[in-house]
């Protein structure tokens, strides 16, 4: 009897998971086949393709007025400061009086000299003398020079009494103060020609020979600035404890809500793109994350589904590459598989419902209930004949 009774109660279980049901309505794909790129991302920051440093050339002087800042724009040969120059025309003037000076006296031998020399034919003037006129007209010519020289001299150190830029750029740090004095050297502002970015990326020894001059990168930095370029260098070195070189890679904004915000020192992080390589891939929605691990439903033959295992690779747009659990030709559940289980029935969308299995046994069920009642009063009523 117990026995009979078990066996009753594993019968009615068969039962009611074949007419249970479905858990879920679901869409079908299959794994396709895509050419996805292959990238190498890579950490480092921005920072100044090249930088100027503006010094003061000139000795002593002091600044009277400062006519930039930081982050303004400039032009080549603009005005960047000024200093004080009263001093400095004085000597300029001095050298011009100088100059004229020395000019009216080479003058004065040159006229000497010359009487000299007509002298030495008649015999009045000795040779000695004759030659003291023309040394001194010699002198007086080199005085000349070396007063114009003088004059050139300090011209230039008025030219200097002005700061200009060396090329286009963006000022980058100023430490010129109006009423500093300053000597030769000091520097007083730093210029990024050219207002040009560099991304400088860390790149493993390992990684490196996937990498080439112009291949192309996407960067992304950490105020959200979006920017693309491509490699002008790879450092010619590796550092020998990290194992890590320097590629250099010349990058230009995108447009966007953080179009412009990208600074020098800022970090940023990016991808080299490398080709693109066959993949076989799935919808995003596919996949199932669950304790750690991926999972795919694989819809079965009888409309129900096993939990499968995969590996996960790259992703591209709304599609996940799949490195291994899969095969091209199984039928998955689109979406919707966190509400699922192994063993799971399930409908397929475009499948009406009276031809999935549990329906079709559900059917088949109620048509055998139906027709019971009829036996029986067909049974009764041949029972009533006979009596």
């Amino acid at each position: 009897m117990l026995l009979a009774a078990c066996g009753n109660k594993e019968e009615a279980a068969k039962k009611t998971a074949a007419t249970g049901k479905p858990a879920l309505t679901v869409n079908i794909v299959t794994p396709q086949q895509a050419m996805l790129p292959v990238t190498l991302a890579a950490n480092g920051n921005l920072a100044a393709w090249q930088e100027a440093s503006i010094g003061a050339e000139g000795n002593g002087l002091r600044i009277a007025e400062v006519l930039v800042g930081v982050g303004d724009r400039v032009r080549r040969g603009q005005v960047l400061a000024r200093f004080d120059a009263g001093t400095l025309h004085a000597e300029n003037a001095q050298a011009q009086a100088a100059l004229a000076e020395a000019e009216a006296a080479a003058a004065e031998a040159a006229n000497n000299a010359a009487r000299a020399r007509t002298l030495s034919q008649t015999g009045a003037m000795s040779a000695s003398q004759i030659n003291q006129y023309i040394t001194a007209e010699a002198t007086a010519k080199a005085r000349v020079a070396a007063a114009r020289a003088q004059l050139q001299q300090q011209q230039v150190r008025l030219a200097q009494a002005a700061v200009h830029a060396p090329d286009d750029g963006v000022i980058s740090a100023r430490a010129a103060t109006v009423g500093a004095v300053v000597n030769n050297g000091t520097e007083l502002f730093r210029l990024i020609r050219k207002g040009r970015l560099e991304w400088r990326a860390e790149v493993t020894s390992a990684e490196l020979g996937r990498i080439s001059t112009g291949t192309h990168a996407l960067i992304t930095a950490t105020s959200g600035a979006r920017l693309e370029g491509r490699v002008r260098m790879i450092g010619p070195t590796v550092d020998p404890q990290t194992r890590v070189a320097i590629v250099y890679v010349d990058v230009n904004p995108l447009p966007g809500p953080a179009a412009g915000s990208a600074r020098a020192g800022m970090f940023a992080r990016g991808e080299f793109e490398l080709g693109a390589a066959p993949a076989l891939t799935v919808p995003q929605p596919a996949v199932v994350v669950r304790e750690g691990f991926s999972y795919v439903f694989r819809v079965n033959p009888d409309n129900r589904v096993s939990q499968v295992k995969v590996q996960i690779g790259r992703i591209a747009g709304d599609r996940v590459q799949v490195l291994s659990g899969l095969t091209a030709d199984m039928k998955l559940v689109a979406s919707g598989g966190g509400f699922l289980n192994e063993g799971d029935l399930v409908r397929l969308a475009d499948t009406p419902a009276s031809a999935t299995p549990a329906a079709a046994a559900g059917a088949a069920s109620a048509a055998a209930a139906a027709s019971a009642p009829s036996s029986a009063s067909s049974a009764s009523a041949a029972a009533s004949a006979t009596r």
